[in-house]
């Protein structure tokens, strides 16, 4: 027996500038054939728990692609196509699947990149076991569903259940197999697009809905259950929050769970939109509070959504307001990175930081920030995390710069790269639990890494194409109505 592990995952920024080609999988990892089960053996990866279940079966393991990029812009054409290919040529040869994907791939020709490569499998061979785990962000679809044995996701925000869910989805396609079960699904769409500040698996509404998913999952013949807060950034047909639910052989039951999950949402649907406020009046905010450490997020320019990293609204505010003792990760400016490395570590530099990235989805313009300061590290930007999401992996931020202000410290990255490891910070030098200040780059992520370490937590509403603010975006392809674009 052969079984076919890989990775194919991506989420989709539509209104990202930045280019998603296979450069972009590389940064982050991209990996191929017999060295991909060495890379994700010690960590707590979805290929790990699949190894773990292909081992039990005595099944000899296959494995052409392990390949996930940060969050951007539209997948181009040749690289879906290259990396789908490298899936699919090997798919004749094996005889169940189990595939690692977001849920959220849209390419420059494809709005559902994973149902593509999930109808390209099944027309290979219609018969054959597949199990699929997704993000709790996967924009969930029809074809999808059609073309996989049994679907599973997260059920948690950060995303540290990664292996477990995995382990669950690959046992129950193992149970088929075996002739132990007869899995079958139904799902079913909300007509919300959550957006992601409010999707918090700890913090409501979300925990609620997971109360029901996890109750259900204790009931006979459940086999999954699932709810997908969605990805509002992606403008395609199928955005939004969906459920899905795998029983063995129980239709009935299935469709009973899903109108529940559904109805339990809708009712909670004003909950998973945020309020914006003035960015000044929150930074004031926290100038006044005398205890730290309080993280500070600049939500709306979260490469781990798809931003560009660049954006200085934000952090310009802090300096205007005169905040002390500040760590920032992470901003996204090699050029900068490349000048301080000419300058050498102690010396005065003034860099026009950031900004180098144009936004014409949102009509903006990347605005450069004039500041000064001493280059305080420089690093090859590469460590191991430790913490409990992607526990295991080796991170690459690119060549690393921290530029010291006197009141502000800034680590500058050349790839993107979201904080949601306090390796960002230990990695050049810094301790975050010894500072008053934490501005992070992030929206929920951060917590995997940072969640012992505030006081307190400020949401920051700057600029960048991953805003909250439904207005500044301009969805074209999106399925209407939803809330809350519509009135429903």
């Amino acid at each position: 027996m052969k079984t076919l592990i890989a990775m194919m995952k991506h989420e989709t920024n539509t209104f990202s500038p930045i280019i998603t080609d296979w450069n972009r999988f590389k940064e982050w990892g991209a990996h191929l054939g017999d060295e991909i089960p060495k890379i994700f053996k010690d960590t707590r990866m979805p290929i790990a728990a699949y190894m773990k279940i292909a081992n039990n079966l005595g099944s000899e393991i296959v494995t052409p692609l392990a390949a996930e990029a940060m969050p951007s812009g539209k997948v181009t054409n040749e690289t879906f196509e290259y990396m789908s290919n490298l899936i699919t040529d090997a798919v004749k040869n094996v005889d169940c699947i189990l595939l690692d994907l977001h849920g959220a791939m849209v390419t420059e020709h494809l709005f559902d990149g994973e149902g593509e490569l999930l109808y390209r499998i099944r027309s290979i061979k219609p018969d054959i076991p597949i199990a699929v785990t997704c993000d709790l962000h996967c924009n969930l679809t029809q074809k999808m569903i059609d073309n996989s044995t049994a679907l599973i996701g997260y059920k948690t925000y950060p995303h540290t259940d990664m292996y477990e869910v995995a382990e669950k989805v690959g046992k129950i396609v193992s149970n088929f197999i075996r002739g132990k079960c007869n899995p079958v699904m139904r799902w079913k769409k909300t007509n919300i697009l959550s957006q992601t500040l409010k999707q918090g698996t700890s913090d409501k509404p979300m925990s609620e809905l997971i109360k029901i998913v996890l109750n259900s999952e204790k009931q006979n013949n459940v086999l999954a259950s699932t709810i997908f807060g969605g990805f509002p950034m992606a403008d395609i047909p199928d955005a939004g929050s969906s459920c899905v639910v795998v029983t063995d052989n129980d239709i009935k039951s299935a469709e009973k769970i899903c109108n529940r999950i559904s109805s339990k949402a809708w009712e909670l649907r004003k909950d998973f939109i945020y309020t914006h406020k003035p960015l000044e009046e929150t930074v004031r905010k926290a100038k006044n509070i005398d205890e730290g450490p309080v993280i500070l997020l600049d939500h709306a320019d979260n490469c781990g959504s798809g931003a560009n990293q660049d954006v200085m609204v934000v952090i310009e505010e802090i300096i205007k307001q005169e905040l002390d003792d500040v760590i920032v990760a992470a901003v996204w400016d090699p050029i900068a990175v490349k000048q301080m490395q000419e300058k050498g570590i102690g010396s005065h530099i003034e860099l026009n930081l950031g900004g180098k990235t144009d936004m014409p989805s949102i009509n903006l313009n990347g605005k450069p920030l004039k500041i000064k300061g001493k280059v305080k590290t420089l690093t090859d930007g590469k460590w191991v995390v430790n913490g409990p999401m992607y526990t295991g992996i080796k991170v690459n931020m690119g060549h690393t710069a921290v530029l010291d202000t006197g009141k502000v410290q800034i680590v500058i990255v050349s790839n993107h790269h979201e904080p949601w490891d306090i390796g960002v910070f230990t990695s050049v030098g810094i301790q975050p639990q010894f500072h008053k200040f934490i501005l992070l780059k992030s929206r929920i992520h951060y917590r995997a890494g940072f969640d012992k370490i505030p006081k307190y937590t400020l949401t920051l509403d700057g600029e960048g194409v991953t805003t909250s603010d439904n207005n500044v975006l301009n969805f074209k392809n999106i399925n209407r109505p939803i809330y809350p674009l519509d009135e429903l």
